[in-house]
């Protein structure tokens, strides 16, 4: 094959050298614009997985970067004059210099054609060529933009500014500094490369930045090498005392806002993207380098494998596009965290330290305990301390008071329509199914949606509360749950509004009904997508006959016996759409601006809050972002949550999206947690109120991670308790917790043992001398010429 290469980075490099080893006959060329012994930035990171990787694929390699390994496995914190250190993670760090030169040398033995300091071609001329072109080019890659339309990139540059820059200040470990200044929060990132420098890296919100006065180069453009004197000299003003009275070192150092890279596409007939031209993840979870050496250890190895082109490069994309996507995922959680950090602030310096850790998801609680079990314990302690508690336990297993209910642990089933009731009467069937989860462990069960009149149902098959026979069967289901567990139970009260009159889940979900339709109504006459009904627009007497509705329907829950009641004003139900602008286009004061889009959801609040009794909380849920350019967004969640505080919502549950079928949600594990956080730390924690997490909470794990951190104060799952209704129960017997937060039913307090199994039942001989003796966490620290543990 004749081969081109576009950028000569270690990206395109590896390749390169990789593909030359698989065969000497290919014809590869490099182009690389820059000299050779030009190179931006310091140091590079990788993990022991992509240095396996780099072992297997060529030892050469391997070897030589190897011995010049800086090596440690600690994280150093320094947050509001308190220092802490967390072992047993493991970092490999390098200059970017030298990884350069080892590739630089490695492909010119291989006989690799690089030419320096020269363009590339055009790519349609390359293209014609070659049997191959790889677009190797970087963030700002030209290849990409001229092919634009056939890869369909998308540029999210996020808010925070940062400078890249080093010092010949040697840390010891992975450092974070956190300061908080007369500006606001700023923070360093700094590791070890070698034995005579470090990574320094200066990030900060963007008010922030001008506030402390280092915008005046703003609009001022600089040469590539050539850095920005006048901040750099501002930044070593700021961080003496982080840098210690060593240098602060330059390499075309500048202020920068990181660009999210993605690509629809990666390969376009015989042209394909590699490294940062095909995506990019932030400093604070990853190197791009890291990635661009894994791109091409798997496309050099799938044209090897595969006898032609078009079927090596989807094999490629296929192959590398889920591991990218995750670490973007990961990436995307930690650069948001970083760009709130402020909002951490206030955080008590131990639980701060372990946010931070946690910050991608990809850390947990179990995680951290397996590396440095003493930091783990004082995150637990802390926690147990702030509830005013005696004792450390699961965080998931401590009690917690909403509006003056109080909940024996932090679980709560999650709402989940069964669509399984006749003319609204909940029957045997939801007896059995919330019966079993109460007695399953949670210390809430939330009932589905419960709608206020006929007209307010989803489906024929959905409950409700606008009749007595309904009250009477819901207090048969609140008898139980208070009879046979510790469990409390809510109940979630909605109107489908332009969502009504579908059929059954699994019949079509949001497939209009095929006879006796019902009238569905909504702020706007917008339908929820193609192929729904379209709502007729409410009156003023429309509107008072619905908060009417929510208010009888209110007084029977009272009656029925639930401890808490729900509004439902997320999921693109009726109150959820006046809430959106997407759904709500109203010209008149329920249309139009925040304010106006809320005044009919706190009508019907408020209405609610009256009818049920005082010492019983009501709750709202809301969807905190609408997923869809123009709709509501996590800033906009602030601000409805804190309307619906200010009118005694006594916790918000933070749920996404389901507002219109366009839209194009960032799922992953925990994926709607960031914006319960942002809520508890920007209205709820304040004024004293609850928060509540879901979405893809699937493990104890998560749910200890997630409140340790502070990010939420109960955590609700749904499909989890389809799987498992005993759910709760397990993971007190996975975690060996036995107490009031996990109080067996007597009737199954056998099961509180794991079951043996053929590996956990054997009696195992003793087959050495002496025993071992636990070994303490490994804290090996970076010091030139030497390591220490």
């Amino acid at each position: 094959m004749r081969i081109a290469i576009v950028g000569g980075g270690p990206g395109g490099l590896y390749f390169a050298a990789l593909t030359k080893q698989l065969d000497p006959a290919h014809e590869i060329t490099v182009w690389e614009r820059n000299a050779p012994d030009d190179t931006f930035g310091f140091g590079v990171v990788f993990s022991d997985e992509t240095l396996g990787g780099i072992e297997n694929a060529d030892t050469v390699v391997h070897e030589a970067m190897e011995s010049r390994f800086a090596r440690w496995t600690d994280i150093d914190i320094e947050f509001d004059g308190h220092r802490f250190t967390v072992g047993g993670q493991g970092f490999a760090a390098m200059s970017r210099k030298e990884l350069l030169r080892i590739l630089q040398r490695r492909a010119a033995e291989l006989g690799v054609t690089v030419r320096y300091r020269t363009a590339a071609p055009d790519v349609d001329e390359l293209r014609q060529s070659h049997d191959l072109v790889i677009a190797a080019d970087g963030l700002n890659s030209a290849v990409r933009t001229k092919y634009a339309d056939a890869f369909g990139p998308t540029l999210d540059r996020r808010t925070n500014k940062y400078m890249w820059l080093g010092t010949d200040r040697v840390f010891e470990a992975f450092q974070f500094f956190v300061r908080q200044t007369e500006f606001g929060t700023m923070q360093i990132h700094g590791y070890p490369y070698s034995d005579g420098g470090s990574t320094f890296i200066v990030e900060m919100a963007e008010d922030v930045w001008r506030r402390a006065g280092l915008d005046g180069s703003e609009g001022e453009e600089f040469p590539p090498g050539v850095s920005d004197e006048r901040s750099v000299a501002r930044v070593r003003e700021l961080f003496g005392a982080e840098l210690d009275g060593h240098a602060l070192l330059t390499n075309n150092s500048k202020w920068l806002n990181f660009t999210t890279v993605r690509n629809r596409r990666w390969h376009h007939h015989n042209v394909v993207l590699l490294g940062d031209a095909a995506h990019t993840a932030h400093f604070s979870i990853g190197s791009g380098t890291k990635l661009a050496m894994e791109d091409a250890l798997a496309l050099a190895a799938c044209l090897h494998e595969h006898p032609r082109v078009d079927e090596a490069l989807t094999a490629y994309e296929t192959e590398r596009r889920p591991v990218v996507e995750s670490t973007q995922r990961a990436a995307q959680a930690s650069l948001e965290w970083f760009e709130n950090i402020g909002m951490y602030a206030g955080q008590d310096p131990a639980q701060f330290c372990f946010n931070l850790l946690t910050r991608s998801r990809r850390i947990t609680f179990d995680n951290l305990r397996s590396r440095d079990p003493g930091f783990a314990e004082l995150v637990e302690r802390g926690f147990a301390d702030a509830q005013g508690l005696p004792e450390p336990a699961p965080a998931m297993f401590q009690p917690f008071s909403v509006g003056g209910l109080e909940l024996k642990n932090r679980i709560v089933v999650s709402p989940m329509d069964m669509y399984s009731a006749v003319d609204g009467v909940p029957g045997d069937f939801h007896l059995v199914h919330l019966g079993s989860k109460a007695l399953g462990g949670a210390g809430l069960v939330m009932t589905e949606m419960v709608c206020v009149s006929p007209q307010a149902r989803i489906t024929p098959g959905c409950t409700g509360l606008w009749n007595d026979v309904q009250r009477d069967a819901w207090a048969e289901v609140t008898a139980f749950v208070h009879d046979r567990s510790t469990a409390r139970i809510g109940l979630q009260l909605g109107h489908a509004g332009r969502k009504g009159s579908t059929r059954l889940m699994w019949e079509g979900i949001d497939e209009p009904l095929a006879k006796d339709n019902w009238e569905v109504v909504g702020p706007s006459a917008v339908p929820y997508g193609a192929g729904c009904q379209v709502p007729r627009e409410m009156t003023r007497q429309d509107m008072d006959t619905v908060v009417a509705d929510f208010a009888a329907a209110a007084r029977r829950a009272a009656e029925a016996g639930f401890d808490l009641l729900e509004v439902h004003a997320a999921h693109g139900y009726l109150l959820s759409s006046f809430l959106s602008p997407v759904a709500n286009h109203r010209t008149d004061e329920y249309g139009g601006d925040l304010a106006n889009r809320l005044r009919f959801p706190l009508e019907v609040f408020d209405a609610v809050r009256a009818a049920f009794p005082a010492d019983r909380p009501v709750t709202v849920r809301i969807s905190a972002t609408d997923w869809v350019p123009d709709g509501n967004t996590e800033h906009d969640a602030v601000e409805i949550a804190r309307a619906f505080v200010a009118h005694g919502a006594a916790a918000v549950d933070v749920s996404s999206g389901q507002v219109t079928k366009d839209e194009k949600p960032a799922f992953g594990r925990s994926y709607q947690t960031p914006f319960a956080d942002r809520i508890r730390h920007e209205v709820a924690g304040p004024a004293g109120v609850a928060v509540i997490a879901v979405g893809a909470i699937s493990s104890y794990d998560d749910v200890n991670s997630i409140l340790l951190a502070g990010r939420a104060d109960l955590c609700a799952l749904g499909r989890t308790h389809l799987y498992n209704p005993q759910w709760t129960l397990q993971a007190a017997a996975e975690q060996e917790y036995r107490g009031s937060g996990a109080a067996w039913p007597a009737q199954f307090a056998a099961g509180r043992r794991k079951p043996p199994t053929s590996r956990t039942d054997a009696v195992r001989p003793r087959l050495a001398l002496l025993r071992e003796t636990p070994q303490d966490t490994v804290h090996l620290r970076w010091t030139p010429g030497r390591t220490t543990a």
